[in-house]
């Protein structure tokens, strides 16, 4: 496989400036013309002689303001768990890492670009975060951004994952590529995903890479990139979220529909009947056996085996469900277009996590 340089730029602590030395730089050979001459009196500063300004009231809260901005977005639209058990939480102001046990807020990254897509943390602990301006690769011990990658097939990604090697996968709205996470390469892209648009990933049984696109499902051999099958003419066509269970069955997530699939012989094995019209947006297994589903109106848990609906849990920020964690900090943690909520066993409702919601008034 033919190795392509990635745009994969190491970057300072002190920030994105790269400076070069204009008395070294040359044109087709020609020297640049020389720098003239600053005299010492030029550097000297002036400040004109007339009395200070007036004082002035402080600034209002910055959580005030974002609160009467009608325009602040609050979603949280990705929630991973590191290795150390922690909660990275990527919302459209920023991205943080809580202790899921507390709730602590314990570091917050500064990032130049905050409309989050995707989450993945690689082998050796490194966190990537795909935004809708390219990708890049954080640092957990300093929260310091230490590379990116603006080189994709597009620079809106959509989804990521680590294959069983290690190698990073980064969906985005133009299509897929293959990236080395230690050697900093693009290893290849599949441009040519039919359906285009990778949305969701998953990984099946025999490691190999499941894509959710605006038409169907692809299989791609982790190996070599290859396209090894494609599921199309499923119901409601664009598959929004994907999910393998325990028994190895794809469930697909659609805008109508959730569909259990079998992988090996590509048919549809049921429509989840309390699923049907609705709008599904993501879908998690838990540890006890049950599955839950995010739609675009509500939170459910579901029996795996029945489809029986289990529970409908209320007290959500939003009834939009764009991201679900289970078993971390023994809660469930659920992303809405509204802020971050948790739910624990027996509780009646979710409960807002206020750093990542709006304020109660």
């Amino acid at each position: 496989m033919t190795s392509i340089l990635l745009g994969l730029m190491t970057l300072p602590n002190i920030g994105f400036v790269m400076m070069t030395n204009p008395a070294k730089a040359q044109t087709n050979g020609i020297p640049s013309p020389k720098t003239p001459e600053i005299q010492p009196s030029e550097l000297a500063p002036y400040y004109p002689a007339s009395a200070p300004p007036p004082q002035v009231k402080p600034l209002p809260d910055e959580r005030i303001i974002e609160e009467r901005s009608i325009e602040t977005d609050y979603r949280v639209s990705n929630l991973l768990k590191d290795f150390k058990g922690n909660l990275w939480v990527g919302s459209w102001r920023g991205l943080s890492r809580i202790d899921p046990k507390t709730g602590k807020i314990l570091a917050r990254v500064n990032l130049p670009n905050i409309a989050i897509g995707a989450l993945a943390q690689d082998k050796v602990g490194r966190l990537w975060v795909g935004t809708y301006e390219g990708l890049m690769r954080v640092d957990p011990r300093t929260n310091e951004i230490t590379a990116q990658n603006l080189f994709l097939p597009s620079k809106r990604v959509l989804s990521m994952l680590i294959d069983k090697r290690g190698y990073l996968w980064v969906g985005t709205d133009s299509g897929l590529a293959l990236i080395s996470p230690d050697q900093g390469l693009i290893m290849t892209t599949v441009k040519n995903l039919p359906g285009v648009s990778a949305n969701t990933l998953t990984l099946d049984a025999e490691g190999q890479l499941w894509v959710g696109t605006l038409d169907g499902l692809v299989r791609i051999n982790t190996t070599n990139a290859y396209i090894m099958k494609r599921i199309d003419g499923l119901p409601g066509t664009t598959v929004q979220t994907l999910a393998i269970s325990p028994e190895g069955l794809i469930w697909a997530g659609m805008a109508n529909n959730l569909l259990v699939i079998d992988p090996k012989t590509d048919k549809v094995l049921r429509s989840v009947t309390p699923l049907r019209g609705r709008n599904v947006t993501a879908v998690n297994f838990a540890q006890d056996g049950s599955v839950w589903v995010g739609t675009n109106n509500g939170l459910l848990r579901l029996n795996p085996n029945t489809g029986a609906l289990l529970d409908q849990v209320a007290g959500l920020p939003s009834s939009r469900v764009l991201a679900l964690v289970p078993d971390i900090g023994n809660k469930l943690w659920i992303g809405t277009s509204e802020g971050l909520a948790w739910l624990m066993p027996k509780m009646n409702g979710a409960k807002p996590h206020l750093a990542f919601s709006r304020a109660v008034k």
